[in-house]
């Protein structure tokens, strides 16, 4: 059954053959000569008998080699799994072979480093989401606790401390909402409802949503220049509504008191146009920006955050403007200002 599986190459048995039957026949050429009776009718039928025999045992004897060979090292290292090499692809072709062994072991090491690498993710990603559950859930028990051991008694206390807890409630409320999110973007589950819109209607729109928060910094909320003229574009409204809320409100959050959110709209190619979303806050060192987008990073690796948020919102962004077709870009310089900036798909 094994012998029926090979990819029969003759190339290393002819060669050979050819070899020993030259060598054969020229010793067999000289023992005629020496003896007088030189016969090249016999000469011919010894090399095509000796060549013919010499093939055929040169290759069956590889190929029972080479399979038992290449067998014996799978069934030995557990790590490999034999199946995974069909007897289908062993030849006696020893170059081919190589190749196929090297490209083999290539795959398998690449696979174990990006296993490696999932794990590693799995478990940071494990501990954030503990982190960040863990600590409104605590604040929650905290309150409850307090009001279980006789708190609730007093009015004032009562309501203070379930205002409190309902607070850390709607934090986990809105992790777990997060959470779901990314959850649909990475799965390629969330539909988007495309329409043509006035960009610059919409980025107003979050500026007037986020006009009291930006106010509490002195932070001003504003256009680089005035926009006489509407520029429409072609996604769907609610989500890219989400990435410049999530991308204005970050730019508040780290910004400077006092400071500034500016956005600019400009032409990038034919079809495209590029939205800026720029400060000049307190900019993000350069060995953190590679990581900005993942699930839960945050530059502020202090236990008492400096700042809420589920630490999800620039990796949901990452994802919605991907699900668009489109790219997103970050640069920034440390305590000079950020810009995060991504391109949409102009309206025809």
């Amino acid at each position: 059954m094994a012998k029926k599986s090979f990819k029969k190459t003759y190339k290393f048995a002819a060669y050979t053959s050819t070899y020993i039957t030259l060598f054969l026949t020229l010793i067999m050429g000289v023992f005629f000569y020496v003896e007088g009776t030189m016969s090249y009718w016999w000469l011919f039928l010894f090399f095509s008998i000796s060549y013919i025999f010499s093939f055929f045992i040169i290759q069956n004897r590889v190929e029972k080699f080479i399979y038992k060979r290449i067998q014996k090292i799978y069934n030995d290292v557990k790590l490999l799994d034999a199946t995974t090499f069909s007897p289908q692809q062993i030849t006696t072709d020893m170059e081919t072979l190589t190749k196929q062994v090297e490209r083999f072991a290539e795959n398998k090491k690449l696979e174990i480093e990006t296993l490696k690498i999932r794990e590693n993710y799995r478990k940071e990603f494990i501990g954030n989401v503990s982190h960040e559950l863990k600590t409104p859930l605590f604040t929650v028990q905290g309150y409850i606790l307090t009001l279980l051991e006789g708190a609730y008694k007093d009015k004032a206390v009562r309501k203070k401390y379930l205002q409190r807890a309902n607070k850390g409630v709607e934090r986990l409320i809105y992790i777990i909402k997060d959470l779901d999110m990314i959850t649909k973007l990475e799965a390629g589950g969330l539909h988007l409802n495309r329409e043509d819109f006035n960009i610059i209607e919409l980025v107003q729109n979050v500026f007037d949503l986020l006009e009291m928060k930006a106010a509490k910094k002195n932070i001003s909320l504003t256009f680089d220049i005035e926009y006489e003229d509407s520029i429409f574009v072609n996604a769907d409204r609610e989500r890219m509504q989400q990435v410049l809320t999530n991308l204005v409100e970050n730019s508040i959050k780290y910004g400077v008191t006092g400071g500034t959110t500016e956005v600019s709209i400009e032409d990038l190619i034919k079809n495209k146009v590029i939205v800026r979303i720029s400060d000049n806050g307190e900019g993000i060192k350069e060995e953190h920006i590679p990581r900005l987008f993942e699930r839960f990073f945050r530059v502020d690796k202090s236990g008492s955050r400096k700042v809420g948020g589920s630490g999800l919102g620039l990796s949901i962004v990452k994802h919605i403007v991907e699900a668009h077709n489109e790219k997103i870009y970050v640069e920034s310089q440390f305590e000079v200002g950020s810009e995060f900036s991504f391109t949409l798909e102009k309206a025809k």
